[in-house]
């Protein structure tokens, strides 16, 4: 099949030469000709815009920093909507806006072609190796058809829902990790400072229930169910393990803003009389400031933790 590839960084070269090597035949188009030059080296034929990119192939990917490159990249002059062919399916592994990608996937549709937002997870070395998360986000029938071309560039290409929901997903996936990663050097910083040694603090706490468990798998025993009575861990227990843990910062002088929220709403959730329900309580409060309600079927949840590929 002959494939576009537009953005050929750190990223969007380790997938095109992926791609190359599953047999396709590539058209690809970067800012600097010279980011091209091992893909042309192996057969792969350069584009002068976007636009040419688009009239040559049925399929195209866009690897590209953010909204503000994707946008020109689609809609200038140009861009990929000016030389797109009817049936063509274009999908963005950019980290992207989800009203962005809807408007592209619009606009697309216009032509009679396909949009999708397809993020991607795993980093430069699972772009190399080809062990990447793909979340995709568009017509599920057209999705079905490209898997064969996802699975050259990732391991893990999973359709998510409609377009716009594979943004969401890499935004949650996202966003959770760099604000784990901050309460992460708060609590350090604590242990470190209260004579821990950081190789032997990191030892220690991997070990412990937190430490064993894939971080989002935490969410499906209770949150995802809505089910906190009979709990696994009382809220008044976890309330006293906070307090006794921010004490301690402020007695050594660490400043805690994350872990001093987590007791405020701990401290809300306790005011509430949610003292003898499940640690994961004040979660809810959340959910009601955001005015969702979530109520998974546990059978339901169960059929994802089985259909795990990691196990």
């Amino acid at each position: 099949m002959r494939i576009g590839f537009i953005g050929l960084g750190t990223m969007g070269a380790f997938m095109a030469a992926n791609l190359q090597k599953a047999g396709h035949e590539l058209v690809i188009h970067d800012v600097r000709r010279e980011a091209g030059a091992n893909r042309i080296a192996g057969g792969a034929i350069w584009a002068e815009s976007p636009k040419a990119v688009a009239e040559q192939c049925e399929v195209i990917f866009t690897s590209l920093p953010g909204p503000k490159e994707v946008e020109p990249v689609v809609f200038g002059p140009q861009g990929i909507l000016a030389g797109v062919k009817p049936g063509a399916a274009y999908f963005d592994l950019s980290t992207n806006s989800q009203a962005l990608m809807r408007r592209v996937a619009a606009a697309l549709a216009e032509n009679g072609a396909f949009g999708f937002d397809a993020p991607v997870s795993g980093g430069p070395k699972g772009a190399e190796t080809g062990q990447l998360a793909i979340w995709v986000g568009g017509d599920k029938d057209v999705f079905d058809r490209c898997k064969p071309v996802l699975d050259a560039i990732g391991d893990q290409a999973a359709y998510i829902g409609p377009i716009g929901s594979a943004t969401v997903a890499k935004l949650v996936h996202n966003m959770a990790g760099y604000a784990i990663q901050t309460v992460m050097a708060e609590v350090f910083s604590m242990g470190v400072k209260a004579g821990m040694d950081p190789l032997d603090l990191w030892k220690a706490v991997r070990q412990g229930a937190l430490g064993r468990r894939r971080t989002f798998d935490r969410v499906a025993d209770q949150f995802l169910t809505e089910h906190y009575d009979p709990p696994a861990f009382a809220l008044k227990l976890a309330h006293k393990d906070v307090t006794l843990a921010v004490n301690m910062g402020r007695d050594l002088g660490v400043p805690m803003r994350f872990c001093q929220l987590t007791l405020e709403e701990m401290n809300e959730a306790m005011n509430r009389g949610w003292e003898h329900l499940d640690s994961r309580v004040p979660m809810k409060l959340q959910l009601e400031r955001a005015g969702v309600t979530i109520k998974c079927d546990p059978a339901a949840i169960q059929a994802v933790l089985d259909a795990d590929p990691a196990k």
